[in-house]
Order: structure tokens, then C-alpha cells, then sequence
């Protein structure tokens, strides 16, 4: 009883501290990103290449003069932020960041939240994300927040149907809710050298889940829930200093958390990169290193490609967005979805 409290403490620490402590190096790249797209500089001026600059806004984050409004609504005011954080660490909770391995006498699996349902916990967590948006916009009491909480969840639930007829047509061609089977059923090579990820079984499945992800984080050009240039900052518009700031910090966590769902279902999770595997396993640790590293690696290249998404296209107007959601997505989703049944019926045939 004790071994399994203390390995659900040190499980729970290494998911919180991975992403939380990828925060400043993420906000470096998006700035950094934003800056390369645009032919300008960037910050360069606090630490060597502006690397410690993520830092400084950290600190003046936390000695910012918070301002609170008279008339919000106290608590919830003040819960929002962190329901927000919570919501968007949770589905990490049960994402697995390498195989599970031997301790002595013991398999150690090295999510926290070991279940064969864990890949629908992980979706059900993500999709509470607009819960904290809808209770901040709300709470403001201002009707551009509320503006932008019920853009939010429109928003999320407009794509979020789509996103999981992806999600159910991947599930019957893995044949497995479970999500180590998942990414043993994408390790090896078709004909010697093409990966077996998902994304080359589905790519209208890949489609569909990766603009149901942008839609979700609120990501442009999905970002109707802060619209600028609309709706002045949307549901954070009330909110200054710490408080605004785990908001930011919620949005790239959720980010991280949809980025690793995304590369379970299509790119082959923790599994081991192309070129990785021909590294001799001559130490019983070098597989799981390399299992880590090839999942930071792919999240890598997917947080760069939230930045440069971000920087490249334009926000949909919101009868756009509606209609892509409704009129293109869902019908597309429904289609694959049926002639993936249809497949998988006959093959097991």
C-alpha cells in the first residue's frame, strides 16, 4: 500500500513538472517563432538569445499589482483560473510517456491513471477545458467575456463531434481501448520503411482530429473565444496579473496534453522514432529513454506547429467557423466513420 502511494506521488510530480517546467522554453519559441515568420528579432535582450525573458515576464506576473473588479463575482471569479489549469492537467494524468517496464518484481506502468478506459478519460478531461472558460466569462460579469465563454463552448461543441468520430474510427481499426496497444500496434515498418502510425491508415481521422484539437486549445484560427479585435480580449478580459497568467498557462498545457493525443492516435505515441531504433539496446534503460525521448521529440514539432498555424492564417469569422464545424467536418467524420465500420467488418469477416 505504502510503494503504491509513494508511486502515485512520484508519477504525479513528473507529469506536473514536465509540462509546467516546459512552459518558459514553449513561450520562448512562440515569441521566437512569431518574430522568424515575421522577419523581425524577438526578445534578445534578457539572457543570452533572450532565453531568460520567459523568466522575467514570470516575475513580473507575480509582483504585478492585481486589480479585481467590483463588480465580478467573487469566487468563481477567483476559481476560474485554476478549474482552467486543473481541467487542462488532468488528461495527463493518464497519457503514458513510455512503456511499462520491470522494477524488481513488479510492471510499473508510468501513467498515473492506469485503466483500459484511459484514452476516454483523457478526452472527457480535455473537453472540460471550456468549463473554466464559460465560468470566467461568466463571472466577469461583462458582456464581452460572456461573449467570448459562449463562443468557447459553442466552439468545443461544434468540433468536438467531429473529433470524436476521428477518435471512435481509429478505436475500431486498433481494436483496443487500451492506449499501450494503441502504440504497440503502430511500432515496426510497412514494406521496411514506411512508420505503422495511425496518420497513414487515417488521414481523413488525422485531419479531422488535428483542426478539432486547434478548435479546442482556442488556437488560431480558432481563437473566437478572445477575439481581439472583436470582443477587446474575450473571457480574460477582467483578468490581470497571476490570475490572467494561469490562464496563459492552462492554454499551453492543454496544448501539450492534446499534442500527446494527437501523437498516440497518429504518430505512434511513445514508440520509437525512425533511425532511433537502430540504437543497440544493450542497457535495459536505453529503451525507455529512447521511448521519451521520441514522444518529447514529437511534441516538440507539434507545439511548433500550433506556432506556426498561429502566425500563418487568419481568424475564421464566426459564421465561418460554425459552418466549417457543421457543414464540412462532422458530415466528413460521420462518412469515414461508417466506411471504417464497414472495413473492419469485412476484414474480420
Amino acid at each position: 500500500m505504502l510503494e503504491a502511494i509513494i508511486e502515485i506521488i512520484i508519477k504525479t510530480a513528473v507529469i506536473m513538472a514536465f509540462p509546467l517546467g516546459a512552459l518558459p522554453l514553449i513561450i520562448h519559441v512562440e515569441r521566437r517563432g512569431a518574430a522568424f515568420i515575421q522577419k523581425r528579432v524577438g526578445p534578445n535582450r534578457v539572457g543570452p538569445f533572450g532565453l531568460l525573458q520567459p523568466l522575467a515576464d514570470v516575475a513580473k506576473f507575480m509582483f504585478k499589482e492585481e486589480v479585481h473588479p467590483s463588480h465580478v463575482r467573487p469566487f468563481f471569479y477567483s476559481a476560474a483560473p485554476l478549474i482552467a489549469l486543473v481541467v487542462a492537467l488532468l488528461p495527463l494524468a493518464c497519457i503514458p510517456i513510455m512503456g511499462p517496464f520491470q522494477f524488481f518484481d513488479r510492471t510499473v506502468y508510468p501513467e498515473v491513471f492506469r485503466s483500459d478506459m484511459g484514452i476516454f478519460f483523457a478526452f472527457a478531461a480535455s473537453a472540460l477545458g471550456s468549463y473554466g472558460i464559460l465560468l470566467a466569462g461568466w463571472a466577469s460579469n461583462n458582456k464581452y467575456t460572456m461573449l467570448g465563454a459562449l463562443r468557447a463552448c459553442a466552439q468545443m461543441v461544434s468540433y468536438e463531434l467531429s473529433l470524436s468520430t476521428a477518435v471512435v474510427a481509429m478505436i475500431f481499426i486498433f481494436g483496443t481501448n487500451d492506449i499501450h496497444l494503441m502504440v504497440d500496434w503502430q511500432t515496426g515498418y510497412w514494406f521496411g520503411f514506411i512508420p505503422k502510425w495511425g496518420v497513414f491508415v487515417q488521414p481523413v481521422a488525422a485531419m479531422l482530429f488535428l483542426v478539432g484539437i486547434f478548435a479546442e486549445s482556442n488556437r488560431l484560427p480558432f481563437d473566437l473565444a478572445e477575439g481581439e479585435s472583436e470582443i477587446v480580449a474575450g473571457y480574460h478580459l477582467e483578468y490581470s496579473s497571476m490570475k490572467f497568467a494561469i490562464f496563459f498557462m492552462a492554454e499551453y498545457v492543454h496544448m501539450i496534453a492534446l499534442s500527446a493525443l494527437f501523437i498516440i492516435m497518429f504518430f505512434g505515441g511513445y514508440s520509437v522514432l525512425p533511425g532511433l531504433d537502430l540504437i543497440p539496446l544493450s542497457n535495459p534503460f536505453i529503451l525507455p529513454l529512447l521511448q521519451v525521448t521520441s514522444l518529447t521529440i514529437k511534441i516538440a514539432l507539434m507545439i511548433w506547429f500550433f506556432v506556426w498555424v498561429r502566425w500563418t492564417f487568419p481568424r475564421f469569422r464566426y459564421d465561418q467557423l460554425m459552418n466549417l464545424g457543421w457543414e464540412r467536418l462532422l458530415p466528413l467524420g460521420i462518412v469515414n466513420l461508417i466506411i471504417t465500420v464497414l472495413f473492419v467488418y469485412f476484414r474480420n469477416q
